[in-house]
């Protein structure tokens, strides 16, 4: 048999919802696995230069995770078309976590339901934002109570993002260190209140409460000199019509949000905004659609 699954991009935090909040986009790995021998690994698309092909892979991590946790013995071809770039904050890592669970699953016959594979995925990726919004696409909020729990809301309205993709990339180790021990209570009170604003708008479709919703304390101001060109960057987006702009995850991409009636006239809009603003020197911009669906199977 062949297995074949599609996993999204994913924006984590989205400004004050840190290490909380998940967006899925509307751009994709597509992962393949069948029965083999041994394992292999073939890379075409973002990252085939640089990304493991040997069962240090990511993906092949995973699948043996899966195989270790149900009991299953054997090993499978693998083959990733990546469409996500590596390295810049729009969940490269969680897709291939994420693909590998549900190739292994189908492989296994363990037919585990997405709330296992979203666990397993959180313990392997270290945190549930991403992987929570690749599994089960759309907007989702993440906690933890000794074990990963997720609530998936469909978002309303339209939604599309701008993309301003930085030509380096930065590890996550690296924003993370960047980050101090403790916050004064003035800032994470006025970050619980934007995060609150934020989630209120995009479940409700309110431009003005996500606008108001997309400012945070507790991470970017900390993580800005790791990335000098943020402030520009950001000012761009929302001068030529993003209603706000945070970082995607750690950094370095950008992510500016644009609202419509649907999600097709989003894109529109945020395919004119990326146009407005695509000489921005050392960033590449373009327009997303979100991704209602999450991870799925083919």
């Amino acid at each position: 048999m062949t297995a074949r699954v599609r996993v999204p991009a994913t924006s984590a935090n989205l400004g004050p919802g840190y290490d909380a909040f998940g967006l899925a986009l509307a751009l994709y790995d597509v992962f393949e696995a069948e029965p083999a021998e041994r394992w292999t690994v073939e890379i075409t698309g973002e990252g085939e230069d640089a990304l493991r092909t040997d069962e240090g892979n990511e993906v092949v991590r995973s699948m043996r995770h899966l195989f270790d946790t149900v009991g299953y013995s054997g090993a499978a071809s693998v083959r990733c078309e990546n469409g996500i770039p590596v390295g810049r904050g729009l969940g490269s890592s969680a897709a291939a976590i994420v693909g590998g669970l549900l190739l292994g699953d189908l492989i296994a016959g363990s037919e585990l339901p997405r709330e296992r594979i979203f666990e397993l995925a959180s313990e392997l990726e270290g945190h549930p934002d991403n992987v929570a919004a690749a599994v089960f696409g759309g907007f989702t909020v993440c906690w933890q109570d000794g074990a990963p729990h997720a609530a998936r809301v469909e978002p309303g309205g339209g939604f599309a993002a701008v993309i301003a993709l930085s030509d380096t990339a930065l590890s996550t180790t690296e924003a993370r260190d960047a980050l101090p021990d403790t916050v004064s209570h003035v800032d994470a009170a006025f970050t619980a209140g934007r995060a609150g604003l934020l989630a209120a708008g995009i479940t409700l479709g309110r431009s003005d409460l996500v606008a108001a919703g997309l400012v945070d304390r507790l991470h970017e101001p900390f993580r800005e000199h790791l990335m000098p060109d943020i402030g520009a960057t950001r000012d761009a987006l929302v001068s030529a019509g993003a209603i706000g702009a945070v970082l995607s995850g750690a950094g370095p991409t950008v992510l500016g949000f644009v609202m419509a009636e649907s999600d097709d006239d989003a894109l529109d809009e945020a395919l004119r905004v990326a146009t407005r603003v695509a000489e921005l020197r050392g960033r590449h911009v373009f327009a997303l659609g979100i991704d209602r669906d999450g991870a799925t199977i083919h």
